[in-house]
């Protein structure tokens, strides 16, 4: 009796196992395919939007940029050329004097006195050839007592000569129109040969002094134009190339140039370190493009332009550069279609869409 019931208590749990098997598997396979998703169509990305720039011919100026320097176009230390006591000063600093002006003088007074003496003397000695000349003429003298009183004569003008240089030499005139600098000594004070007493300075015209590498050497010339700026102005200045130095420097490759600015107005101070932009050469039909634009590459450069509404990269060989755009040797011809944004994200047949055409 009592394995009947255990026989049944199994068949029970066997056909509930079972049941509960086929009811999962109903179940489950349902679920499955309720909770499958539905196939969903992705829209195709639009075309990148880009700007761009139809390629014509135009003009482009290459232009070097170099650091100058504004120099006098005259000046002079002013000193004595020999000794003695200062009894002129007539400098006002900071003034302008004529050529020619005495500016200062040491006491002369001896060389002044001698000099009377030989005035006093050549007169009687010429008084005398004359005398002699006469004679002569006559026959009633000799040629050799005439040309004792000539000598005579010739020496005391050689005498005063040398006392006039000495008298020149104790005063300081202005060698130049200028303007004077300040005063290094006194009136009374004694001075040595060398001694600086001032300076004098021709501002009015100024010099341009640069020097720009020896590649360029073909490309300068006298009589061109360049420009230049100062700090403190921002207006641009002109001046006009008129020398340039023959020789290349060995150390450091570049050859100097000598440009002149009027300076009219006296603005401009010497000395002032300046910038100088130089015009190098012109290239009238010249296709160029923006800086932005050139994709620089390990083997060259390359540009994208567009085709067919597609982006199709090109390599191009570059000549000049300015501050906004680069010359274009080779790779790219007139009525090309130039990509200029989106470059970063442009592929070889990538769809774009213009967006502006210039």
């Amino acid at each position: 009796m009592k394995r009947k019931v255990i026989r049944w208590i199994s068949i029970i749990l066997a056909a509930l196992v079972l049941g509960g098997l086929l009811a999962y598997r109903h179940f489950s396979g349902d679920s499955s395919q309720e909770s499958k998703p539905a196939e969903v169509s992705l829209p195709k990305r639009p075309p990148l939007s880009v700007r761009s720039v139809v390629i014509f011919p135009k003009p482009i100026i290459e232009y070097i940029n170099i650091t100058g320097t504004l120099i006098a176009s005259e000046e002079v230390d002013l000193s004595f050329e020999s000794s003695g006591r200062i009894t002129v000063l007539d400098i006002k600093e900071g003034q302008k004097v004529q050529k020619g002006a005495l500016l200062a003088k040491i006491n002369d007074n001896e060389l002044q006195a001698q000099r009377d003496k030989i005035n006093v003397q050549l007169k009687l000695s010429e008084d005398r050839e004359e005398r002699q000349r006469t004679l002569l003429e006559r026959e009633a003298i000799s040629r050799e007592s005439y040309e004792q009183s000539l000598a005579e004569m010739q020496a005391l003008k050689a005498d005063l000569a040398q006392i006039e240089a000495k008298i020149e030499k104790a005063s300081i005139v202005a060698p130049f129109d200028g303007m004077v600098g300040l005063r290094y000594t006194s009136e009374g004070a004694f001075v040595s040969p060398g001694t600086l007493v001032t300076k004098l300075v021709c501002i009015s015209p100024l010099k341009v002094d640069f020097a720009i590498a020896e590649r360029y050497i073909g490309n300068v010339h006298t009589g061109m134009t360049v420009f230049f700026t100062v700090e403190g102005y921002l207006k641009p200045f002109e001046a006009k190339v008129y020398a340039i130095e023959p020789n290349v420097d060995v150390k450091t490759r570049t050859f100097a140039m000598r440009a002149m600015y009027p300076n009219t107005r006296e603005i401009l101070k010497p000395g002032r370190s300046i910038s100088v932009e130089l015009q190098l050469h012109l290239f009238s039909d010249a296709i160029s493009i923006p800086t932005e634009a050139l994709i620089p590459e390990m083997d060259g450069s390359l540009v994208y332009v567009y085709r067919s509404g597609k982006a199709q990269p090109v390599a191009v060989q570059t000549g000049i550069r300015t501050e906004t755009e680069i010359q274009i040797t080779s790779g790219l011809a007139v009525g090309d279609t130039l990509i200029t944004s989106g470059i970063l994200q442009l592929r070889t047949g990538l769809p774009v869409q213009l967006a502006e055409i210039h």
